[in-house]
């Protein structure tokens, strides 16, 4: 087997990246395009042995990496920045042929946002502080002038488990801030779009970072994963994916107290009241086709008032027959295929047994040549139905409606998800009352997937645990520490 596949072109190592060298393993397996099916190459399939030598690797590099200064961590990951920067093109022709998504939104928004990525934390790094306090400056203490210093210190090695559905991008929320912190990383890829992070790998190393800092393991989760996430000398572990795997991450972690970083599904809501601009309703209601549906953000449960649903209904149908499926390479196409044969089955399941229960679908409702997914609109659904409770993570949405904000709210709520929500409405006073009763890590109003790095990201409920994103990264990645100083006891000679 070559260690090296070419990708459209470009050359991706099949092999690990452990310790600063390229590790093959006695094992492949086969990673498919979902665009025409077609074998990309055998990719080196870890197990416990290489989970064992990542994690020594990012051992033995993490003392010098934590000792590294704050100036020389952000130089280095702007300089990583630069690396992606210069290979933007290769970077999104190899991610669209590994997972489908849209070309022209890896050229133009996804693979400079990776780049973004590591500017933010590394600028953030160089501007984290928290002002020193005087303990007890009031009641019967006062005056006693104890000083508390916060400081973030670096944790140690990371297990960084990753999805398939914007890998390289999702990667980096989290391989940037853990570097930032002045950990050292163990990055395992999803099995279905591992090729990007092989190039992370060689990007960070040509930007100058040590060996060992970062590692890349390729495989799959039940066996690599587990004794990643089991190791004792892992630090923390940070995981995207499903409610399921986190269970079981979770049981893996518990033995070490690992803690853990968690985002999980969502079934998110986009309600939609009377006195909102249907126009921009519609728009948003579409976009939440993005990625074949892909998108763990997605509002899947439209929620429509009454009054307008008719209307609203008619132009979302004439909008989405609008849209282009096909080959995502192509600039006209707005939705591509879906990743794999099996989430294609499992959408297509979800759908049958909807249809069977009574539910119609108005769009879509099958499935086209090949792994694409005909986008999909389904009414006349329980709340309590499969379909509206649990996540589909395909191009498929339910439409219900409501009668007024209590009701809207019941329905928004009556999930065990809390990801996020859309709300779409004329009113301020509507929407600051409405919002505050969602229960979501991100409310979105008369918007769409605006992600500032700067804000809290995560879940509620069974969407997550946890917050990344600004200081809440490294109030994670690190372990944070008070340092209590007396005023007193000095010796004088030592001023």
């Amino acid at each position: 087997m070559s260690d090296k596949i070419t990708v459209a072109g470009v050359g991706v190592d099949t092999r690990h990246w452990i310790g600063g060298e390229r590790i093959a393993s006695v094992d492949t397996f086969t990673d498919h395009s979902p665009i025409d099916g077609s074998v990309l190459g055998e990719i080196a399939r870890g197990g416990p042995a290489e989970a064992e030598a990542a994690v020594a690797a990012a051992r033995e590099a993490f003392p010098a990496w934590a000792a590294t200064s704050r100036a020389e961590r952000a130089r280095i990951l702007h300089a990583i920045a630069d690396g992606v920067e210069k290979r933007i093109e290769e970077l999104a022709i190899v991610e669209t042929t590994d997972n489908g998504a849209l070309l022209r939104s890896h050229r133009r928004g996804v693979m400079p946002r990776v780049a973004h990525n590591f500017r933010f934390f590394a600028d953030w790094l160089l501007r984290l502080d928290h002002e020193d306090f005087t303990t007890y400056t009031s009641g019967s203490a006062a005056g006693r002038g104890h000083t508390n210093h916060v400081s973030w210190d670096p944790a140690g090695p990371c297990v960084l488990i990753t999805p398939w559905n914007a890998p390289l991008m999702l990667a980096t929320w989290k391989v940037a801030p853990a570097l930032a912190a002045g950990n050292t990383v163990v990055l395992k890829p999803a099995e279905w779009s591992p090729l990007t992070a092989s190039l992370l790998a060689d990007i960070a190393a040509e930007a100058g970072l040590p060996a060992g800092v970062l590692n890349v393991v390729q495989g799959y989760g039940s066996e690599i994963g587990d004794a990643l996430t089991s190791h004792p000398d892992v630090r923390r572990i940070s995981f995207t994916g499903s409610v399921p795997t986190a269970r079981r991450i979770a049981a893996s972690a518990a033995a070490n107290l690992t803690p853990l970083s968690l985002e999980l599904g969502g079934k998110s809501p986009l309600l939609v009241f009377a006195d909102a601009d249907l126009d921009l309703a519609v728009d948003l209601a579409v976009e939440q086709y993005d990625n074949a549906g892909q998108v763990c953000l997605a509002g899947t449960r439209l929620l429509v008032e009454e009054s307008v649903a008719d209307e609203f209904t008619r132009r979302f149908v004439e909008r989405a027959g609008a849209l282009t499926q096909g080959d995502p390479r192509d600039e006209a196409t707005d939705i591509g295929p879906n990743i794999h044969p099996r989430q294609l089955e499992k959408i297509d399941g979800f759908v049958r047994r909807a249809v069977e229960a009574g539910a119609r679908a108005v769009v879509g409702g099958h499935r086209k040549e090949g792994q694409y997914y005909a986008p999909t609109l389904l009414t006349d659904v329980a709340q309590d139905s499969e379909v509206v409770q649990e996540e589909v993570f395909g191009p498929v949405l339910t439409l219900q409606t409501f009668a007024g904000e209590d009701e809207a709210v019941r329905l928004a709520n009556d999930t065990r998800f809390g990801l996020a929500a859309t709300l779409v409405t004329g009113d301020r006073e509507r929407a600051e009352r409405v919002g505050g009763q969602l229960v979501a890590g991100t409310v979105w109003v008369n918007c769409f997937f605006v992600r500032d790095l700067q804000a809290p990201f995560g879940g509620s409920r069974q969407s997550g645990v946890g917050r990344e994103g600004g200081t809440w990264s490294f109030d994670f990645y690190c372990d944070l520490k008070n340092t209590v100083t007396a005023p007193n006891g000095w010796n004088r000679s030592h001023g």
